[in-house]
Order: structure tokens, then C-alpha cells, then sequence
């Protein structure tokens, strides 16, 4: 049986027919318009051409001040608290008290408080771990006593830390350990909490000393123990209060930088107190250093420089675990990744994961983004920095401002131009410009934010550290500087796999037996490489 002819539509096949006609009619306009107007055909290419010549100086101071005044807001982490009218006054010059009366404190707004605290609250829902250690042991006290002088980043992760010594018996004096970090809202609640919190957003570097000064230098009040983040505090009470240092009960330090500066006190005889390297304790290296910088550097570069990554040449200086995972998640967005290394272990890990091991001279002059993650001085210098293309982006995920030869930019043939916050456009004499993030200081803490979670891990490492040597018996550790006991490094890890459901083996009686291990852990030596 033959189906029967559509039948039409009443009004439809109409409209159908107008539809067709008007888009025939804009076809011929365009091209009409094309073929009659040549002459805005090559201005246009003109344009094009203009476009990618390097801007003058006119056109870069307009470019500088439409940017920065539309877009620093948009990517300062405390602009939306921060009092705008406040800014031209240094908090050095304020008078603030908190709702106790108590002005023992400098930072950048006090009543930002309670915006502060929403942030600690938020932070504190990614941290149970650590809440559970304040709870565990918050009735046993057992930092009552101690008196905690602590230099980080501070952030509502830190704050997180910081409340929970706190509440486990510690009192705590606080200063920064990046003058781009902190964030002033959550100094601000510390502030308002008790802390003696001196740090604000976008310290000068006699600020910087000046808050650690603070810190330490308080009548009737002596620190018995640090928490380091670098080691610019260990070096400035070691420097410029040596009574105060030789009665420190210990120190941790979770920095390549600190640890380097610690092992070469040890080395000299001048650590006269027990340390605790917690940067390469497992549970530093192997969550924050590694996943912490895979999520957090792509944040930072995007929040700054709106960069897309595919197809993109980056130069990653160092394969370590920061580097590691700073190279996942560039691979992953489709750069094209070149590492350089003077460690033969870390270059055969690089070439195994499918990395180009280079030399910086090498690809300086191709690449579009170059991040140094070593935790050395110098290691892109001046001569790399005139050798760079045009736009390309230079950045610090190592913990120190020595990697990115900055002091050698600062010269009068340069000329610097603030783009956006934290954000600088350094131009050469023939128009190139290379684009600084942070100043060469750290890119993930000065210019976005890190994930909380993996700060839990860090933070509950920081807190048994402190716990350990505070209540180590006399004699357990000498003057020199140790790792943290591989137990405790499990108990971290165990604290925080509830929060992915996650259930463990038991090992059988004879099992263990077999191994030779204790049912309950260490479950691997100290020479084991995770």
C-alpha cells in the first residue's frame, strides 16, 4: 500500500519561503558590501598588522591603566573586604582594637573579621582530620605551655592550624611568611579571635621583618617554640635574639628552603635545638608538594594571565614532587612540556613520563611559559630573561624568591608596569615585554588559592611535629634535625581516609609474622620510597 503525499502545512512552506529569501538577500548584501569596500578589507588587514607590532609607550601606559583599575578587584583575594579608603595607610599606622580591647595585633582591617571567620568556617569543613585532633586531644592539653611563634602563609587553612594549638593548650603569635599570601579577612578574624596576628596582604620587606619582629620581641612573653614556613624566622631569632633561640624546645619547618637552612646550621654546630623537617615527611611531600601544586598551578596562571594551555611551550625547572605535579596537569590541558634537572634520577623519571630533559638555554627562546619549581637561587637569571620571546610568562612554584632573578630586572633600561594584581609587565627598550606573576614569589598562594583538603594533611603533620617535640622526654632528640617518625606519618594518613569511605586490610597474625611487621604499623621501613 502506497503512502499518500505529505500534505503541506497551512502558513508553513510560506514561511519556510520568506526565511529562505531574506537569508539569500544577506548573502548578496555581504558580498556586496565585500566587493564594493576594498578598502576596508586591507585596513582591516593593517590592523591586524598593527595589532602584533609591539605597543608604544603611550599605548602601553593606557593599556596598564584601563586594565588595573577594571580588573585589580577582580583578582585580589581580599578585594571584595577590603575598605578601599584604607588602602594609602599602612596598618603599621592604625590604631585598631578587636571587640575585647585588645590591640595586640597589625593587620589590615580588623573589621573584617567576620568575613574572616565565614572563610575559617568553610576551611574547616575540608579539615576533619584535624578537627578530630582538636577534639581527641583538646581535654588532654597536651601544648599547654607552649608558646608558639609561627611564620606561614596565612590563609583559612593556616587559621584552621592555628585555632586548633590553640585549643590544644598553646598560645600563638603569628607573622607571614610571603608578603602576597595572606589574607587579611582571615588575619583579621584571628585578630578578633585572641592571636597575636601581625600580617597583611602586600607587605614591604621592612613590613615583612618588622611583623616578625613583633612576634618575637614581647615583654614577658618568650616563644619556646617555632613553626617555620622558609626558615626567615628560625634565621631572625637565631640572628637577632640568641638567648631567646638557645631556650627554643623545638622547631618545624615545612619548606625546602628552611630544611636547607636547617641542615646547614646542623652542619656548621650552630642548632643548638632539636627540628623537625616536615617537609619531607610522606605525608608533606607526597600530598602537598605533589597534588596540591597539579590542582593549584593551572588556577594561578589562568586567575593572572587568562593563558590557554594547549599547544602552549612550557619549561618546568625541576622534577621533584612540586614539579611532578605541576607537569600532570600541564600535560593534561595539552602543553607541550620540557623539564630541565641536575638530578640523573628525577631527568630519567621525567624522560619515563614522557618529558623532554633539556637545558634552559636550550628553549629560552620558545617557549611561552617558564616555571621553576627547584627551591634553588639564580635559576633563571638576566641572561635568560633577555633571551625570553615576547609575552612569555615567568613564574615560581619553589618555595623561595631567589629562583627568578628578579633584583636584575629592577634597572632603569626596564620599565615596569602593573597590569593586574600581582601581575607585571616587564618591557625591554624595543617594545618586548615579559610577564612577572608575583614578583617571582610563590604563584599558587600569592595569586589564587590551594585546595583544603590536602592543607589538612600538611597542617595535622605540623601539629603532631609540634606535640612530639614539646612533649619528647629529655634526651629522645639532640641538637640536630629529624624526620617525623614513619608512625606518626601513618596516623596522618589514617586520620584522613574517612572522608573518602576508605576501609583497611587487616593483616593476619600470620601474616604479619611473615612480614615481620607489627599488626598495627610502621607497616614500612624508613628507607621505603612511596
Amino acid at each position: 500500500m502506497s503512502m499518500p503525499d505529505a500534505m503541506p502545512l497551512p502558513g508553513v512552506d510560506e514561511e519556510l519561503k520568506q526565511a529562505k529569501e531574506i537569508e539569500d538577500a544577506g548573502k548578496y548584501s555581504f558580498m556586496a558590501t565585500v566587493t564594493k569596500a576594498p578598502k576596508k578589507q586591507i585596513q582591516f588587514a593593517d590592523d591586524m598588522q598593527e595589532f602584533t607590532k609591539f605597543p608604544t609607550k603611550t599605548g602601553r601606559r593606557s593599556l596598564s591603566r584601563s586594565i588595573s583599575q577594571s580588573s585589580t578587584d577582580s583578582y585580589s583575594s581580599a578585594a571584595s573586604y577590603t575598605d578601599s579608603s584604607d588602602d594609602e595607610v599602612s596598618p603599621r599606622e592604625k590604631q585598631q582594637t578587636n571587640s575585647k580591647g585588645s590591640s595586640n595585633f597589625c593587620v589590615k582591617n580588623i573589621k573584617q573579621a567576620e568575613f574572616g571567620r565565614r572563610e575559617i568556617e568553610i576551611a574547616e569543613q575540608d579539615m576533619s582530620a584535624l578537627i578530630s585532633l582538636r577534639k581527641r586531644a583538646q581535654g588532654e592539653k597536651p601544648l599547654a605551655g607552649a608558646k608558639i611563634v609561627g611564620c606561614t602563609h596565612i590563609t583559612a587553612q593556616t587559621a584552621v592550624l592555628i585555632e586548633t594549638l590553640c585549643a590544644l593548650g598553646a598560645q600563638c603569635r603569628w607573622s607571614a611568611c610571603n608578603i602576597y599570601s595572606t589574607q587579611n579577612e582571615v588575619a583579621a578574624a584571628l585578630a578578633e579571635a585572641g592571636v597575636a596576628v601581625f600580617a597583611w596582604k602586600g607587605e614591604s620587606e621592612d613590613d615583612f621583618w618588622w611583623c616578625i619582629d613583633r612576634c618575637v620581641n614581647m615583654d614577658g612573653w618568650q616563644a619556646n617554640m617555632i613553626l617555620d614556613d622558609g626558615g626567615d624566622l628560625t634565621h631572625w631569632v637565631y640572628k637577632k635574639y640568641p638567648n631567646v633561640f638557645k631556650k627554643i624546645r623545638g622547631i618545624v619547618e615545612e619548606s625546602v628552603t628552611g630544611v636547607h637552612r636547617l641542615y646547614q646550621l646542623s652542619k656548621a654546630g650552630k642548632l643548638c635545638v632539636p627540628a623537625m623537617n616536615v617537609n619531607d615527611s610522606v605525608t608533606k611531600q607526597k600530598f602537598d608538594n605533589l597534588y596540591c601544586c597539579r590542582e593549584s598551578i593551572l588556577d594561578g596562571l589562568k586567575r593572572t594571565t587568562d593563558v590557554m594551555f594547549g599547544g602552549k611551550q612550557v619549561v618546568v625547572c625541576g622534577y621533584g614532587e612540586v614539579g611532578k605535579g605541576c607537569c600532570a596537569a600541564l600535560k593534561a590541558l595539552g602543553a607541550i612540556v620540557y623539564i630541565t634537572e641536575i638530578d640523573p634520577i628525577c631527568a630519567l623519571q621525567a624522560c619515563m613520563d614522557g618529558f623532554r630533559v633539556v637545558k634552559l638555554n636550550e628553549v629560552i627562546r620558545q617557549v611561552d611559559v617558564v616555571i621553576t619549581c627547584t627551591g634553588n637561587k639564580n635559576v633563571v637569571t638576566r641572561e635568560h630573561l633577555d633571551r625570553m620571546k615576547n609575552s612569555c610568562i615567568v613564574c615560581n612554584m619553589g618555595h623561595s624568591n631567589t629562583e627568578i632573578d628578579v633584583t636584575s630586572l629592577r634597572t632603569p633600561e626596564l620599565t615596569w608596569e602593573r597590569v593586574r594584581s600581582q601581575v607585571d609587565h616587564v618591557i625591554w627598550p624595543d617594545g618586548k615585554r615579559v610577564v612577572l606573576l608575583a614578583e617571582g614569589r610563590l604563584l599558587n598562594l600569592s595569586c589564587s588559592t590551594v585546595p583544603t583538603f590536602v592543607l589538612s594533611i600538611t597542617a595535622t603533620t605540623q601539629a603532631l611535629a609540634l606535640i612530639e617535640l614539646y612533649n619528647a622526654p629529655e634526651g629522645r632528640y639532640k641538637q640536630d634535625v629529624y624526620l617525623l617518625p614513619k608512625k606518626m606519618d601513618e596516623y596522618v594518613a589514617s586520620l584522613h581516609l574517612p572522608s573518602f569511605d576508605a576501609h583497611l586490610t587487616e593483616l593476619t597474625d600470620d601474616q604479619a609474622k611473615y612480614l615481620g611487621l607489627n599488626k598495627n604499623g610502621p607497616f614500612k621501613p624508613n628507607y621505603y620510597r612511596y
